[in-house]
């Protein structure tokens, strides 16, 4: 079945937080009204890169589809979205890794040139899938490969022209045994079968819903769940929406009273008084909204002007925000009582005064939380740091260990961390103590920033023109 891309705008209406759950659901159903109108946008004028409508629009996002000779491996592990099968960026069913590296680091099991760009891939059933940037061909290039070999599989491509901005491509798809989900650069959502590429549907955000491109292109990585792609387009009407992903509408749609607009951060879900929960930090505030039926439950403002990390989950009801440029970090608790739920700040803190990250999201992990501090953090800029949750730091990697913006994941009790031109460093994962395992130069372009992926024992890493696949499995 092949569905084009659709058109579909929601009325906005305020919901008030005191509202019991499952009313909320059911007051959103009856009041939708999908015939409201969509505000005018003119690119260039809005904080967009300068691109006329004619070049960011495409026609037909079905695209070009291109068959290759690589096949599906037979290997284990999954890797199936931003941050992994459980939103955190820790791995916690891969075998034995190496705890030590001989001389020449980790073996290179194989190389893809790619666009330029930070776009990470995810694995599933023996396939690696990426969004990829066709400069020659200016065309988003969605591409499919073998785990084994790194040999491409297929290739749906579409054009549209994106320009040089600091890499061009930057979301990490999220993919299913049935659904492959993307989202382009300059905000075009495309839905095909995992297994063989087919085009399911397409939805242009920008157009749709009078999304904002974000300054530096769409940074926001799909969720699926449930067979639903769950979105934060933050347009006039629409804060955040779920997409069926067989036929390509709406299931749900949640307003956007305050008029919030689409930051590079990407929706987490979490649970709080058992309910399910999506949290997205928009450009403006954060937001929890029920899962089921895309209800607003509480929202929190938040004056950022860009946020790239992700919110973090904590226990209790805490969810930890941070982002770059001088913003540093905060610390929220949501509280629920008869199905009426409300937040509110425990601290807030500078990122020369506690844990902040420019770009990647921090990893909570047994209590602690771990990032890479940015560029204005003083002292501690670029170090890789442990925080508890109170505020307070327990170590740092210190001054002659500093790490970029690069990306990190934890597995099998080590963290492996990415540095900007591709030193990958291995730490054992301590409460007390920077504990340095092995160092290997396994990149040697730059800007390696895009999220690391693994499966089994075959770790995914990329700069800024090239992914490589790892083994960091124990030897021998």
């Amino acid at each position: 079945m092949r569905v084009t891309q659709r058109s579909f705008f929601p009325t906005a209406i305020a919901l008030p937080v005191s509202v019991a759950a499952a009313g909320l659901c059911l007051w959103a159903w009856f009041t939708h009204d999908p015939a409201a109108g969509l505000r005018v946008r003119l690119p260039g004028l809005d904080g967009t890169p300068a691109a006329s409508d004619a070049q960011r629009a495409v026609k037909d996002l079905s695209g070009v589809f291109k068959q290759f000779d690589g096949t599906q491996a037979n290997l284990p592990g999954a890797w199936p979205r931003f941050r992994g099968p459980d939103f955190d960026n820790v791995c916690k069913n891969a075998p034995s890794l190496a705890n030590a590296w001989n001389n020449g680091g980790p073996p290179i099991l194989w190389k893809v040139d790619l666009g330029e760009g930070h776009a990470a891939p995810v694995v599933l059933g023996g396939r690696v899938y990426v969004l990829d940037y066709d400069e020659q061909k200016k065309a988003d290039a969605i591409r499919c490969f073998s785990l084994a070999d790194g040999r491409e599989i297929w290739r749906r491509s579409y054009s549209v022209v994106v320009k040089r901005n600091h890499g061009m491509s930057r979301t990490v798809p999220a993919v299913t045994e049935k659904y492959l989900v993307t989202i382009g650069p300059r905000c075009h959502v495309v839905c095909l079968d995992a297994a063989t590429g087919a085009f399911r549907w397409g939805i242009d955000l920008q157009r749709e819903f009078g999304t904002k491109e974000p300054l530096w292109y769409a940074g926001q990585c799909p969720l699926i769940e449930d067979g639903r792609a769950i979105l934060a387009p933050c347009g006039k009407n629409v804060l955040m929406t779920a997409i069926d992903c067989e036929t390509g509408k709406p299931v749900w749609t949640t307003p956007n009273p305050k008029g919030w607009d689409m930051s590079h951060s990407s929706i987490m879900p979490m649970k709080i008084g058992g309910k399910r929960i999506y949290v997205y930090c928009a450009v403006g505030g954060v937001t929890g909204v029920l899962a089921d039926c895309g209800a607003i439950l509480w929202q929190l403002p938040w004056n950022v002007k860009v946020v790239a990390p992700s919110p973090v989950p904590l226990e209790d009801g805490k969810i930890f925000l941070t982002a770059g440029y001088g913003e540093g970090g905060m610390m929220i608790q949501v509280h629920e009582a008869n199905g009426a739920f409300n937040a509110e700040v425990l601290y807030k803190h500078g990122p020369k005064d506690g844990l902040a990250c420019e770009q990647q999201t921090p990893i909570h992990h047994d209590g602690l939380l771990y990032g890479i501090m940015p560029k204005d953090a003083g002292a501690l800029r670029g170090q890789f740091v442990c925080y508890r949750t109170d505020g307070s730091l327990a170590w740092s990697s210190g001054q002659s260990h500093r790490f970029g913006l690069g990306p990190f994941l934890l597995v099998d009790g080590k963290f492996y961390l990415l540095d900007d031109n591709g030193m990958l460093t291995m730490i054992r994962a301590s409460r007390s103590s920077y504990e340095p395992l092995g160092q290997a130069q396994v990149l040697h372009g730059q800007d390696a920033w895009g999220p690391m992926a693994l499966a089994g024992d075959r770790m995914l890493l990329r700069d800024s023109k090239q992914m490589i696949c790892i083994a960091v499995g124990a030897q021998g």
